[in-house]
């Protein structure tokens, strides 16, 4: 498809010469730009969503204030499984808020697929003790011997 240029007309009623319409050659690209750019902000919102969904400690999803603590520095393995325990009592597996029931299923999956997988509970500083202890018990009940419970070291913050 020609685009008649500034020099002629695209009308057939104007036989003023033998001369063909001029035509551009020159593609815009301003609409292409614009949707480089709005491409770009998706992405970049979306990729700081995430890496700071990730920042809940051990791929939990959630911030959770961890307790101060002197332990040894855990090294996470791949079949390591996170459960954090928000400060209202929630918990959260995989960035998802789960009941207990839910809990118990994931980690039944997990005892089945992973026998030596390790339950990291991440519990907030404001979580009461009885949720903590419902949390192991349930991780004891389905099959789960290690536990450890995440702590902040004392001199990070």
């Amino acid at each position: 498809m020609a685009i008649s240029g500034p020099h002629g007309s695209h009308h057939h009623d104007d036989d003023s010469g033998d001369a063909p319409p001029a035509v551009f050659s020159d593609i815009n690209i301003t609409p292409l730009t614009d949707i480089f750019l709005v491409l770009l902000i998706i992405f970049m919102v979306t990729s700081t969503a995430l890496v700071e969904a990730g920042q809940g400690g051990a791929g939990a999803g959630v911030r959770v204030d961890l307790p101060k603590g002197a332990a040894k520095e855990l090294h996470v393995a791949a079949q390591d499984f996170p459960v954090a325990i928000l400060a209202d009592g929630r918990t959260v597996i995989e960035g998802k808020v789960v009941d207990a029931q839910q809990l118990r299923e994931r980690l039944t999956k997990l005892h089945q697929d992973a026998p030596d997988a390790q339950l990291i509970i991440q519990a907030d500083t404001g979580t009461h003790h009885g949720k903590v202890v419902e949390v192991m018990e349930i991780a004891k009940a389905v099959g789960l011997d290690k536990l450890a419970i995440a702590t902040e070291s004392e001199g990070s913050k």
